[in-house]
Parts: C-alpha cells; sequence; structure tokens
C-alpha cells in the first residue's frame, strides 16, 4: 500500500493546485505572475535591486515563503523536487526588474544551475542586468576544496534574509551581490534523517531508512549523506552535527553566530527545540555568542523526519542586514524584537536544569545515623531517606513507563522520575537541614512544580500536604509519619475527587494510611511495613477496576487486568522507605 497523503486523484497538477491555494489564500500579499508557476509581491519598495528566488517545489515554506517585506520580490516554483524553466524564471524577473538589476538565489543543484544561467541568458538579452548567488551551504556533501559542488539546503533561509535586506536599503547591484556572497560564504548546515519523505503520486518513498536508524548529512531530496548509523539520543546527535560544524568553521571562542534548527517536514517543534536546548549547551562550552537564533520548519522535503542546523559567522556588516524587518506569511523579523538594544554578550545566561536527564541517573551516596534498624528519623535521616526513594523511582522509570503504557499515555515513568530528580537535586543542597517537615515540604515542591500534568500536583502532595504547616521538628516517629501521611491523604482526595475503586494512587495510598493508623505507637519499622504491605494490596486491587480518572478511563472494561501506574508508584515509595529504615537499601 502507497503511503498516505492528502492530494486529489490526479497528482500532474499538484503545484498548480498548491499555489492557487497558497496565492488564494494571501491574495493581499501576492500576485501570480501571467499563468506561470510564479508570483510577486504587491508591496516591493521602489527604486531598487531585484530579488528572485526560486526552486523545486515540495521543500515549503522554501521558496514561496521567503516573499514579500524585505525578502525576495518574486519567487519561481519549479514541480516537485525539480527546478522551474529558463521561461518561467525569465518571465519573474521581467515582472519585478526595475531597472537597478536583478538578483537570483537559489540552491546549488545542476538542474537549478542550469535552467537559471538560461533564464539569465534570456535577461540579459533583453538589456537587463543579472548575477545570481548559489548556495552551498550543506558541507556534508562535499570537500572544502570542492565548495562549489555542494548543496543548498536551509542556508538558503540566512540568505534571503540578507539579500533581500540589502536590497530594501536601497543599495546598488554591485554591493548587493558583495554583502549576499559574503553570507553565503560564511554559512553552513548539517542535516540528519531519521525517515523518508514521499513525493506526490509516487507509491515509495525518496529513500529507505529502517526503522533504528538514521543518516548524517542526508540531502534534502535524499542524497546519501556522511554515514548511516543506529538511532541514538538527542545530545549524541547534535553532538556529531556540532563537531562537523564546528571543524568545517574552524569556530573560535568570542565569534558571533546566528542560528537555524530546522525540521525537515514531520519532526515536530518539541524536538527541535529540544535540539536547540542541546545546541545551547555546546555555544556555552566553546564560548560563541549566539547573535540571532531560529528553531522552525524553514526547508522541507515533504513528511521527512529529521532536522538541519545552521550557522552563519557574523560581523558588524552582516548583523545588520540580519536584524532588518521582514514580512511574510512564513517568516517574519521586527524591529522591536531585534532592535540590538540588549547586547547579547549582556544577556545573563540562567542554568537551566532539564525535566529529565536520561543520563543523570547516578544514585546518590546515602548516610545514616546508624547501623540497623532505625527507630526514628532525624532530619538528616529523613533527607537522605527522600534521596534513597528518588533514586529507587528513578531507577524504575523504565518499569512505570511499562505498567503506564499497558492502558495510560506511557508518560508516568517519564514524569515521575523527573520529579523526583528535581526533589533529589534540591535535598542534595539541604544538608544540615534540622527540621525534618522542612525536607518533606521541598520534595513536594519540587515535584510539583516540575512534573507537570496530574502526577504534579498528586505525588507533590503526597510529601508536600502532609508537612505544609507542621510545627518545626528535628525527630519523627511512626506515629508522626502516619499523621503526615493521613494529611496528605485528604487533600489529595480534596483536589482530586478520587476514592477508592477509580484505579489511581488513591487505592494504594488509602490502605497504607489505615494500615499506619491501625498500628498506631508501634515502631517505625512496623508502621512502615504495614504501610508498604497495604499498599502493596491496593495496588494489586487497582487490576480489578474500571478507571474512573486519566487516559486510562475510555478504556472502561478493557482496563481491568491492568494495575494502575500511580498506585504502583505509592507502593515503590513506601517500600523505599521501609528499605532505608531496616537498613536493607537495594
Amino acid at each position: 500500500m502507497g503511503v498516505k497523503k492528502i492530494l486529489n486523484e490526479d497528482t500532474s497538477h499538484v503545484v498548480e493546485e498548491m499555489l492557487s491555494g497558497y496565492l488564494s489564500a494571501y491574495r493581499k500579499y501576492y500576485k501570480k505572475i501571467g499563468e506561470y508557476n510564479a508570483f510577486r509581491y504587491r508591496g516591493a519598495r521602489k527604486d531598487k535591486v531585484a530579488l528572485v528566488i526560486g526552486g523545486g517545489s515540495g521543500h515549503e515554506p522554501l521558496f514561496s515563503g521567503y516573499c514579500g517585506a524585505g525578502l525576495a520580490d518574486a519567487v519561481a516554483c519549479g514541480n516537485v523536487c525539480a527546478s522551474p524553466n529558463p521561461e518561467l524564471i525569465a518571465e519573474a524577473a521581467k515582472a519585478v526588474d526595475q531597472g537597478k538589476g536583478v538578483l537570483f538565489i537559489y540552491g546549488n543543484y545542476a538542474g537549478d544551475n542550469l535552467n537559471f544561467d538560461m533564464a539569465e541568458e534570456i535577461c540579459q538579452a533583453e538589456g537587463m542586468r543579472t548575477a545570481h548567488v548559489r548556495v552551498w551551504d550543506d558541507c556534508a556533501s562535499a570537500p572544502k576544496e570542492r565548495i562549489t559542488d555542494r548543496r543548498g539546503i536551509a542556508g538558503d533561509v540566512f540568505v534571503i534574509k540578507v539579500a533581500g535586506a540589502a536590497c530594501d536599503a536601497g543599495l546598488d547591484f554591485d554591493e548587493v551581490l558583495r554583502i549576499t556572497e559574503k553570507a553565503r560564504d560564511n554559512i553552513n548546515t548539517i542535516g540528519v534523517a531519521i525517515s523518508p519523505g514521499t513525493l506526490p503520486g509516487n507509491d515509495k518513498p525518496t529513500f529507505e531508512l529502517a526503522d533504528d536508524e538514521l543518516e548524517f548529512g542526508m540531502g534534502l531530496h535524499g542524497e546519501p549523506g556522511i554515514e548511516r548509523t543506529k538511532m541514538m539520543p538527542a545530545n549524541k546527535i547534535v553532538d556529531r552535527m556540532y563537531s562537523e560544524l564546528k571543524a568545517e568553521m574552524d569556530l573560535k571562542e568570542g565569534e558571533e553566530i546566528a542560528v537555524l534548527v530546522n525540521g525537515l517536514g514531520s519532526t515536530p517543534l518539541l524536538e527541535l527545540n529540544l535540539v536547540y536546548h542541546e545546541l545551547a549547551k555546546h555555544f556555552a562550552k566553546d564560548g560563541l555568542k549566539v547573535y540571532d537564533s531560529e528553531v522552525k520548519i524553514y526547508c522541507t522535503c515533504m513528511e521527512m523526519g529529521g532536522f538541519s542546523i545552521t550557522i552563519l559567522r557574523l560581523d558588524d556588516e552582516l548583523k545588520k542586514y540580519i536584524d532588518a524587518s521582514c514580512y511574510s506569511p512564513f517568516y517574519a523579523k521586527g524591529a522591536v524584537a531585534s532592535d540590538g538594544s540588549a547586547a547579547v554578550e549582556d544577556i545573563e545566561e540562567e542554568e537551566a536544569e532539564p525535566e529529565f536527564d536520561e543520563n543523570d541517573v547516578e544514585a546518590a551516596p546515602i548516610k545514616r545515623s546508624k547501623e540497623g534498624v532505625l527507630t526514628e528519623l532525624t532530619a538528616e535521616d529523613a533527607r537522605n531517606m527522600l534521596i534513597y526513594v528518588a533514586d529507587k523511582i528513578i531507577a524504575a522509570k523504565p518499569y512505570l513507563t511499562e505498567v503506564d503504557s499497558a492502558i495510560g499515555d506511557g508518560d508516568h515513568g517519564i514524569g515521575m522520575a523527573g520529579g523526583m530528580q528535581k526533589a533529589k537535586k534540591k535535598l542534595l543542597k539541604m544538608e544540615g537541614e534540622t527540621d525534618v517537615y522542612k525536607l518533606f515540604e521541598t520534595a513536594g515542591q519540587a515535584m510539583l512544580m516540575s512534573m507537570g500534568g496530574a502526577s504534579g500536583v498528586i505525588f507533590g502532595g503526597l510529601y508536600l500536604a502532609g508537612a505544609k504547616g507542621m510545627a518545626a521538628a528535628g525527630l519523627i516517629g511512626g506515629d508522626e509519619l502516619a499523621a503526615m501521611e493521613q494529611k496528605s491523604l485528604e487533600a489529595i482526595k480534596e483536589r482530586g475527587k478520587a476514592e477508592v475503586g477509580d484505579k489511581t494512587m488513591v487505592d494504594a495510598l488509602s490502605p497504607a494510611v489505615d494500615a499506619m493508623k491501625a498500628n498506631k505507637g508501634a515502631d517505625l519499622l512496623t508502621v512502615l511495613k504495614a504501610a508498604e504491605e497495604g499498599a502493596r494490596q491496593g495496588m494489586e486491587n487497582t487490576k480489578k477496576y474500571v478507571a474512573k480518572f486519566g487516559r486510562a478511563k475510555s478504556l472502561m472494561e478493557r482496563a481491568i487486568g491492568h494495575q494502575d501506574a500511580g498506585a504502583t508508584s505509592v507502593y515503590l515509595i513506601f517500600q523505599g522507605m521501609r528499605e532505608f529504615v531496616e537498613d536493607k537499601m537495594q
């Protein structure tokens, strides 16, 4: 079966129909040029060098999205992944020529080179002055000594931006050409593909890539890259890509750069911003000054999965044209957003903590006030117990994810591990704290503020609600712990409205609290053993229930037979407390 795409039955007119829709939607900005697949910007400044861009369709928003104020004056649109023909290009140039010359910008591909060269000959024969800038930013496509063989990809965006600003500034033809070439010669891009795109009308994708593979340096049309390898985490992918760019550009500490993280078609913004998160670490480490940055979908190949990173080395001249205001429906920069009033080096960088760093799972060294069973918890014991519990939950992330995936959306393990990681970070800084309740409150607050979703409120409350407002205490036993958890249970039930039998964490917490109260006056270990067993039995009971809350609610009877992930976390928390107190840590 072919790839599912939203197309008309006859795909031979897909470009015309696409362009018709685009120009109808944005008719106040654009006007079609004759019967050609080309259009011009209605509001172009007068008496200036004209800028014409173009190439194959299927890479939207490149090129059609970069026509407008401070950008290109006209766009020549070829068929899908094919160059526009010389007549179409020449007609686009004629439509916007104001006698000051026409500059063409396009990606460095054989078909584009031939067709734009022929179009220039047509234009020159009619007395027009023309020049072209071929963008060859893809440093993976050829070695540096063969730079003119390199492909043009997302670097086109920065080159068009600079050229459009230079044209709108009223510079003469030679200056526009010089500045545009300067931008082109200071740009490099590298991409990575994780899945192919499929051209309209084709039953097969542009290339094949196994589900567990990725390709470094993949071209925009599926051209082979540097290396095909197994899939890896985002930070490892970015490490490799940045190292290639850094070596290629010989980037030095103190240099100013503009950065563009571009999605190739199907990569969501969540992942693209994660890429920039990893990239920013390298910039900070190497002392590079990011003057301007963009994270979006700029240059695609249908639904291709993956992304590219583009770096433009800046000087004062190029910064002026990067800063200039521009507008199109798909790309805009405003004077307010980039007026340069706050120099990059004056902006304080805050050290951001990730919600959950997959690599930050090393267990903390745990100290106890004495060997053997603890009869009471000092503040320092409580701090270490909570750190131990956090490590236990972080280690259980895959298990909790598996449990949640059966009837939920699979995010419980990530949320719990992330929340516990934040709690652990706070607790590690609280050595010397003398109030047991302050430690529980701080851990709960960290979880509440970092986890998000219902879990953050509920599990943050497991520690926070019971400890908040309690008189400071340097020592607690079983009765105090039971009272704290009773208070937490009441607050959680009040906030979440869940009761026993609703297939939530309350199914484990409620019997755990009942067991603790039933052992009033007993030693701390007995109370925790009873709580652990109550939570375990409550967790097991959730297998019999139909869910009343969360994603599993829609499954109705199909949720029966599966245990609740929240109840599982409650059980693991009490188990961790018991292990710490009994001196039987895993």
